[in-house]
């Protein structure tokens, strides 16, 4: 069977997914690979009539069920012209099956999937990525524009501006459990955002990039966290494994909800890293926890994930051996922008370049 990588571009009104979808087809072809674009779904029911503001609960029920029903019919068409492909396939998809839940309550969700015969973890799950780009609302509100969208609510307006950073929110947490949801920050250099944007996607389908330090901070929490900030509690073990070869598992949980994740890092040059990331079974987890390296200690801790003035943010607060450590890191950030750290945070000190604080040099027992 053709080697088929199905990959999901999402995120919040006017966040770029017009711009990158043309450089994924320009950069992947070019390479030798055959790409194939979902469209949005929701814009071709909207241009045919659909109105998704309707205070008519009947309509609205039936157009949401029919947008799931041929998001998911269209994707299934591709996917099989796509395995009569010689070549190594990309499937894009302009948004998928989860972002349509962000939109309705979850009890109608919960109707419309039953109903579909499908349930949230099955459309999450059937993507090997989701890459969702930032919204301009939230951090490039100067870039923010209806132009380009005719089919657009969020206008350009203070309350358009509130509603678009609220749904960009409301999409990531609908897509939060996929083993390689991204989050794309804007950039003032928008090249920036474009080329993560491939770098994701190089990364799924097995070509090595540059190692990237992402900056990290020891910190203390001075306010409450955003109460929109997702909170999970996470188990991380790292495997034996031989040398340049980093394998972990991470079970990872939120909302009364599980994932499992095998990561394996290994480095191929001294710049460059292949990272493989795949979803597993509970039954899996826990018949590979007995290759655990006993060298190291099993990390536990919780963590808090945020958007903040169109930056992304991972709080880490370790529990356990750890106890009392809080490091903020950075997601995204070019090299020579600034942080915008939230002002609930004091930053006590840069660990960036601090090998001492990886989470593979803190599992290790001493």
């Amino acid at each position: 069977m053709n080697d088929i990588k199905r990959i999901v571009l999402t995120g919040g009104p006017c966040a770029g997914k017009t711009t990158a979808l043309v450089r994924i087809i320009e950069h992947f072809s070019s390479l030798g690979f055959k790409v194939f674009t979902i469209p949005e779904v929701p814009t071709l029911f909207t241009q045919a009539g659909m109105d998704y503001l309707t205070k008519n609960k009947g309509f609205f029920y039936e157009g949401e069920k029919a947008t799931l029903e041929i998001q998911l019919a269209l994707e299934d068409k591709f996917t099989r012209m796509a395995q009569e492909c010689a070549t190594p396939c990309i499937i894009v998809c302009d948004r998928g099956a989860m972002d349509i839940s962000a939109y309705m309550t979850p009890e109608m969700w919960e109707q419309i999937t039953r109903t579909a015969g499908t349930s949230t973890p099955e459309l999450r799950d059937r993507y090997d990525a989701v890459l969702h780009l930032v919204s301009a609302a939230d951090g490039a509100e100067q870039y923010y524009t209806t132009t380009n969208n005719a089919q657009r609510y969020e206008q350009m307006n203070e309350e358009g501006l509130r509603i678009a950073r609220g749904l960009d929110k409301k999409v990531i947490r609908a897509w939060t459990g996929h083993s390689h949801l991204r989050v794309i920050n804007n950039h003032d250099d928008f090249d920036c955002k474009m080329n993560r944007v491939i770098k994701e996607i190089s990364n799924v389908i097995g070509l090595p990039q540059p190692i990237v330090k992402e900056r990290k901070y020891i910190v203390e929490l001075t306010g409450e966290l955003p109460e929109d900030s997702i909170e999970s509690t996470i188990t991380q073990t790292y495997l034996k494994s031989e040398p340049n070869v980093e394998i972990r598992l991470r079970k990872r949980s939120w909302e009364h909800k599980l994932v499992y994740v095998h990561t394996t890092k290994k480095k191929t040059s001294e710049n460059e890293e292949l990272v493989t990331e795949r979803q597993i079974n509970q039954n899996l987890y826990e018949i590979m926890l007995g290759l655990a390296d006993h060298q190291r200690k099993t990390i536990h801790k919780r963590r808090n994930s945020f958007i903040w003035k169109g930056q992304y943010f991972e709080v880490d607060t370790y529990l356990d051996q750890q106890q009392g450590l809080v490091i903020l890191e950075t997601k995204d950030i070019a090299e020579n922008e600034p942080v915008k750290f939230p002002p609930f945070l004091n930053v006590i000190k840069d660990i960036t370049d601090d090998e001492e604080y990886y989470n593979y040099n803190l599992a290790e027992k001493k």
